[in-house]
């Protein structure tokens, strides 16, 4: 089963992409979401309306929870349930900037199951199903065996680098940053970076499938407690986001103590 959504998954990030670049760089409209949450373009919800309608008449029986349809509350009876970013990084794709992507994963109880995220721009599609490791274009995927976090080369905002989140104070990292939360999770993933991390809340369309393809390429990932994310929740979202090779993870949880 986590194979065949897979490739349900593909094919829809696939025709997601084409709605994507057809509207990329063309400026597209453009609307504010309501409550400070951001930017929303005409992209977003075309690219929305098809994953719906193209995943829910393949897989009837699936919830739906996606960042541009509203929520309601029967995903949360479903045994599984297709989770969907349908342009994760909007504000880079409204200035023209590349690292933009689609997000799209399955959760099957709580835990996920299939996950892509593709970078039309980049042309890069990282993949994973449960039990059968991630990819990047069809080829393995590994963290970094870095184990010690100062020199570290870690994907955050800087807000995540404060010494109010690390008690004794910040840790002396080379800090980077990417648009795409789901695309910071793959980076790391395949090693180009040794760490990915947000303390803050994250929408769980925002790390789904970004979760799947880390674990199956053999990084821990966690929340910011240091617990495993579940998905589905009523409120959308998980306790951030911890991603590192097994020996550098423990250490961030650890040096992050109490303030975890």
């Amino acid at each position: 089963m986590p194979e065949a959504d897979l490739a349900l998954l593909l094919d829809a990030a696939r025709a997601a992409a084409g709605i994507g670049l057809r509207h990329f760089g063309r400026a597209p409209e453009v609307w504010d979401k309501p409550g400070g949450h951001g930017p929303v373009t005409e992209a977003d919800l075309e690219i929305d309306r098809m994953l719906r309608a193209e995943l829910t008449a393949a897989r009837p029986d699936y919830g739906w929870l996606s960042e541009e349809t509203p929520d309601t509350p029967d995903r949360l009876e479903a045994e599984r349930v297709f989770i969907v970013d349908p342009i994760d990084g909007t504000r880079a794709f409204i200035a023209g900037k590349k690292s933009w992507a689609h997000s799209l994963a399955v959760a099957e109880r709580g835990r996920v199951i299939a996950g892509i995220v593709l970078l039309p721009a980049h042309d890069r599609t990282y993949a994973a199903a449960a039990g059968r490791g991630a990819t990047r274009d069809g080829l393995p995927i590994a963290p970094t065996a870095r184990d010690g976090l100062d020199g570290a080369r870690v994907l955050a905002n800087g807000g995540q680098l404060s010494d109010a989140h690390w008690p004794g104070g910040a840790p002396s990292v080379e800090r980077h940053f990417r648009p795409s939360l789901a695309y910071r999770m793959c980076l790391a993933a395949e090693g180009r970076y040794d760490a990915m991390l947000t303390f803050r809340d994250a929408w769980e369309w925002d790390v789904a499938a970004g979760d799947l393809i880390a674990r199956e390429a053999g990084a821990a990932v966690t929340t910011r407690e240091g617990a495993p994310a579940i998905y589905n929740n009523p409120g959308a979202q998980v306790a951030g986001m911890v991603v590192a090779g097994p020996a550098l993870h423990a250490q961030i949880i650890a040096r992050r103590g109490s303030a975890g």
